[in-house]
Order: structure tokens, then C-alpha cells, then sequence
């Protein structure tokens, strides 16, 4: 098994320049002997348990001579390992964490953000960060082309800025854990992939949040199997565009984000687009190297998901109804008539036997959600919010199929014409 490890870690390797193979085998090393280091901890990957405790120290330990290596001159030119990409428009509450946590990382050489036209203070945050952090480029979007979201158009003209030979497109409202971009860069070497993406974890400060988004990510992991994303034979792709890594020749043969323009989730089309070609990829939900609190209000949560959940979940009338079938509160609804009838002086013992079935059908969906939420690793306590995280999940899905098919769907003050399915 070692032997075939091995034989991938060099196939990776030899698909970068020379620099760029040197510093991943410094990479693989020091991952290697972070693994001897903790075996007792028994941890499939390193850096994994409590993370953001033991990560800042250990990012210090290799700023030595070899990660300084990899910023050297190579005639006369400084390389770059990784460009981040940060599209942005409106995020002047969030553009200065994200940069900053991005900037930290030592493999990171430069950060690239796009402002997307903003309208708010977006600029002017950046322009003070512009004086802070050297490695930081700001570019300007300008108008938006006909037929392009503007995100894609954002993340296209900053790859096409980006000196590195991988490029780290990310999202305004992330943070990075120090060293996530080094804990991608050896997913890479460890899984023989072009493009390794992270789920984040959430930030949910708020009862809609911890109501909906769990209840979102539950369905998908149910529908998005993180072993057949990874595995090879299988047609089966997917990624998140909040922590999307991937190989500069591998992005550029699948046509980038030109490739896919129009694409409202364009982080699965760019996955789909990486897997047909048959390149590898790895696609899974780590904790402790990067999070995010995706919307801060109710309003941007609702067009959030309405933007893009009917997609997210196939894209089918045929799908949508059987997701409505499984998740909507029916047993919730039953339980309220027959109490409505009981307080109506309705007493019969087909009333009684219906509410029994009717708590029986919602204690056993209270057990499966506890039970989706340990696997995802979210507090089992959330339970409590099942039933407004059922019926919200349930409208979210309604609304989202009617924009996706028959309406427009609304974005950063963006309107895109739906395309019917």
C-alpha cells in the first residue's frame, strides 16, 4: 500500500515545475513527521483534532530556511506556490478577516482580490490592507459581460493575474486556520489530486441559522457521498467554492471559469469539468482549517439558499418532490389536527391510534436527525431546532425551484435568468 502512496506522490510531483515539486516534498516530509509525532492520537490526517490549538506553532516551526526557499529569486524571479483568489462585492464587513487569515499562510505568496464593483466600503477596506500586507493585489472586475455570473468573472480575472502554479479560490466571508493552505497542498500529494476542496465549518451566531443550515448540509451529505467525489471510477463530483484548490495546468485544460460562466454553482460545475477530464480530486469537511459565517442575516440567508438549493439538490421536478416527501413536517401537521379535534370534543379511538403513529413517525425523524448531526459533527443539542429547520429547509426548496425554473434568481444585486430543468 505504501508502494502505491509513493508511486501517486511522485505523479503529483512531476506535474509541477521544479520549485513547485521541491517545496511539496518539503511538504510531504515535515506531514510525515508530524504523523510519527502523534501516532497515539490515531488521526488519519495531521493537524486534524484540536487544531486551531496546536496549528499557529507548528506553522512557526517551519519558517526556516526551507519554507524561506521557497520565496527565493530562481534567475532573478521571486515564484509564487499558491495564489489565493478572493472575488468581492459588498463584503466590507468580512473582506479584512479572510485576507488577513489568508495572507498568514507561509505558502501563500500572494493574495489576489477582485473587487466585483462594490457599492459599499469594500474598496476602501482593501486599500488600507493594501498598506499592511505586501502580498496582497487588489484588482477591479469592471463591468459585468453578458452571460457570466459575477462571481465566475471575479475568479476568472484573478486567475488570469495569479503567478502561482496552484490557485486557492476562496470566499470573502472565510477565515483561514494557519496552515490550511499547507494542509491542502499535502491532501494533494497524499490523494494524487489536481483539486482539493473543504467544506467549512460553520459559524451560526443566530436560532435561523442553527436551524436551516445544519439541516441544509445534513441533506446534502446524504446526497454528496465524500468517498465516491474521491474515488476515481466513479462519476460522482462535487466541491465547495469557499476553499476550492487546484492546480494551475489542471484549470486551465478544463477552461477555467470562462468554462463555466453562466454556472450559478459554479464550484461543482469546475469539479464536474476536472473528473470528466480524469484528473483526481479530493473533496472532504476537515475541522480546524477554515470556517465561515455565511450569512449574517435572515435576508441574506433566504436568497442564499433559494439561489441555489434546488440546484444543489439535482435539479429535478422528480427529485424536488421525493426531498419534499422525506423532510416536510407532516407527522408535525397530523399531531396539530388531531389535537385541534381533541380540544373540538372529537374522542375516538382511531384519533388515538392516529396520534400514536403520528409520534411515533416524529420520534423516529428526531432520532435520524441526532444522528445526522453527530456524523456532520454538529452539536447534537440542535435537535431542538428540527421542526422550524424542517419547514424552512422545505419553503427554501419550494422557492428556489420556482426561481430556478420559472423566475430569475437574485444575487449581490445581480439579477440571472433561470434555466429551466
Amino acid at each position: 500500500m505504501r508502494g502505491l502512496a509513493v508511486e501517486s506522490e511522485w505523479k503529483v510531483l512531476w506535474r509541477t515545475p521544479a520549485y513547485a515539486r521541491f517545496a511539496l516534498t518539503v511538504i510531504g516530509t515535515r506531514k510525515q513527521h508530524e504523523k510519527s509525532r502523534n501516532k497515539s492520537q490515531n488521526q488519519s490526517s495531521f493537524q486534524f483534532p484540536f487544531q486551531s490549538a496546536i496549528q499557529a506553532p507548528y506553522n512557526r516551526s517551519i519558517a526556516d530556511e526551507r519554507t524561506n526557499s521557497l520565496a527565493a529569486p530562481v534567475d532573478g524571479i521571486v515564484k509564487t506556490l499558491v495564489s489565493a483568489i478572493i472575488p468581492a462585492r459588498n463584503e466590507e464587513a468580512s473582506i479584512a478577516r479572510a485576507v488577513q487569515s489568508v495572507a498568514l499562510s507561509l505558502e501563500v505568496g500572494e493574495v489576489i482580490v477582485v473587487n466585483d464593483q462594490s457599492t459599499d466600503r469594500t474598496a476602501a477596506v482593501l486599500a488600507e490592507l493594501a498598506g499592511q500586507i505586501p502580498k496582497l493585489r487588489v484588482l477591479e472586475a469592471g463591468p459585468l459581460p453578458a452571460g457570466w455570473v459575477g462571481k465566475n468573472h471575479a475568479a476568472s480575472i484573478g486567475a488570469a493575474a495569479a503567478q502561482g502554479d496552484w490557485l486557492l479560490f476562496t470566499d470573502a466571508d472565510t477565515y483561514h486556520y494557519p496552515g490550511a493552505a499547507r494542509r491542502a497542498l499535502a491532501d494533494a500529494v497524499d490523494h494524487d489530486a489536481v483539486l482539493v476542496s473543504y467544506s467549512p465549518e460553520q459559524e451560526m451566531q443566530t436560532w435561523w441559522e442553527r436551524a436551516l443550515v445544519p439541516f441544509v448540509y445534513c441533506r446534502l451529505a446524504g446526497k454528496f457521498s465524500f468517498a465516491r467525489i474521491n474515488d476515481p471510477k466513479q462519476p460522482d463530483a462535487a466541491a465547495n467554492g469557499q476553499f476550492l484548490l487546484v492546480l494551475r495546468d489542471a484549470y486551465q485544460a478544463v477552461g477555467g471559469h470562462r468554462g463555466v460562466a453562466g454556472e450559478i454553482l459554479e464550484d461543482v460545475a469546475l469539479a464536474k469539468r476536472v473528473k470528466q477530464r480524469g484528473y483526481r480530486m479530493y473533496f472532504t469537511a476537515p475541522i480546524g482549517v477554515v470556517r465561515t459565517r455565511m450569512y449574517p442575516s435572515f435576508a441574506a440567508m433566504w436568497q442564499g439558499w433559494t439561489k441555489n438549493l434546488y440546484r444543489l439538490m439535482g435539479g429535478k421536478s422528480r427529485s424536488l418532490f421525493f426531498e419534499l416527501i422525506e423532510v416536510l413536517p407532516i407527522a408535525e401537521a397530523g399531531l396539530l389536527i388531531v389535537a385541534l379535534l381533541y380540544f373540538a370534543g372529537v374522542g375516538t379511538s382511531l384519533l388515538a391510534a392516529s396520534a400514536c403513529v403520528f409520534l411515533g413517525v416524529l420520534l423516529a425523524r428526531h432520532v435520524a436527525y441526532a444522528a445526522a448531526l453527530y456524523r456532520n459533527l454538529y452539536p447534537t443539542s440542535y435537535i431542538q431546532y428540527y421542526v422550524p429547520g424542517s419547514a424552512l429547509y422545505g419553503a427554501a426548496l419550494v422557492v428556489s425551484w420556482w426561481k430556478s425554473t420559472r423566475g430569475t434568481v437574485v444575487w449581490k444585486g445581480r439579477e440571472y435568468a433561470a434555466k429551466t430543468s
